[in-house]
């Protein structure tokens, strides 16, 4: 049996992103329980030339529905980065997983082929077809941004292991 573009990519990016919303929800209570503002973590960066903890968690969500969109042919829903509380990343990892479920699997299966453009800030866009693309590029891109998501908070002391990080 051969496995599917739509299973996969759907099903990962809703895993982990239900794995990152457990993340969340731990660094909420582990704030509460030292006592001190969560908006802390809204500037959270393993090294002063990184993105802080929002933009990891926007950029994941963008690689995720913007993989759908691309695999099933059609744009990507646009949403403003302005999240700044973890209530607000949350409802936006939520959003994402609503949008990658609203894809029907028929729109992404036999993707494989389909000719992906990656616009670029040096000019010339990345090329791919899809299935180079979901294994090469969004998928890669994807777990970057969740791990260093998971990273960030693990270094800010929340309580969280490596079967967090997979799921259970």
């Amino acid at each position: 049996m051969t496995i599917s573009m739509h299973s996969a990519s759907a099903p990962v990016f809703t895993r982990m992103f239900g794995n990152a919303l457990n993340w969340l929800e731990a660094a909420k209570a582990h704030a509460e329980a030292k006592k001190f503002d969560t908006s802390v973590y809204m500037t959270l960066r393993l090294a002063p030339d990184m993105l802080p903890l929002p933009r990891q968690i926007q950029i994941a969500s963008d690689a995720a529905k913007g993989c759908i969109a691309r695999l099933s042919g059609q744009q990507a829903p646009k949403w403003e980065d302005t999240e700044a509380t973890l209530d607000e990343l949350i409802e936006r990892i939520r959003k994402t997983i609503a949008y990658v479920n609203s894809v029907p699997a028929a729109l992404v299966d036999g993707s494989e082929e389909r000719a992906i453009e990656i616009p670029t800030r040096a000019g010339e866009p990345h090329r791919f077809n899809g299935e180079d693309y979901l294994r090469h590029f969004a998928l890669p891109n994807f777990y970057f941004h969740l791990t260093t998501t998971y990273a960030l908070l693990r270094h800010a002391g929340v309580s969280l292991g490596k079967m967090d990080y997979l799921g259970r």
